[in-house]
C-alpha cells in the first residue's frame, strides 16, 4: 500500500475509500491480507485520478468504473460519458481563459496608471 501510494501521489486513506466505493476492483491480497497492486491498478488508478482532476464527479467515475466491469458491450456508453466529460471540459477550459484574459487586462490597467504616475 505504501509503495503503491507513493507512487499515485494519492494517500492509503483515499486508495482505501476508491476500493470501499467500488473504483478500485479486484485488487489481489497476500495471504495476510495485504493488498497487492498490479500494472493495470496502476493505469486505471492515474486514469481515475486525471478524471477527478479534470473535475469528472466521483458519481460519474464510479458509473464509467460500473460500464468498464460490464466489458466490451458497453464502449458506446462509456465514450459518451467520456465525450460530455470532454465537452465540460472544454467549456470550462474556455471560460477560464477568458478570465484569465480579463484578469491580464486588469493587471496591463494597473501597470501602465503605475507607469503614469511615476513618470
Amino acid at each position: 500500500m505504501k509503495e503503491f501510494s507513493e507512487v499515485t501521489g494519492l494517500s492509503a486513506h483515499t486508495i482505501r475509500y476508491y476500493e470501499k466505493i467500488g473504483l478500485l476492483r479486484h485488487i489481489e491480497r497476500t495471504k495476510s491480507g495485504h493488498r497487492t497492486f498490479s500494472k493495470n491498478d496502476l493505469v486505471w488508478i492515474e486514469f481515475i485520478t486525471r478524471l477527478k482532476q479534470t473535475g469528472m464527479p466521483l458519481q460519474q467515475i464510479l458509473k464509467y468504473a460500473d460500464l468498464r466491469e460490464k466489458g466490451n458491450s458497453t464502449a458506446i456508453a462509456r465514450m459518451d460519458l467520456l465525450k460530455h466529460h470532454s465537452e465540460a471540459l472544454e467549456e470550462k477550459l474556455r471560460q477560464e481563459t477568458q478570465h484569465l484574459k480579463k484578469l491580464k487586462e486588469k493587471i496591463e490597467y494597473y501597470e501602465n496608471l503605475i507607469l503614469s504616475q511615476n513618470a
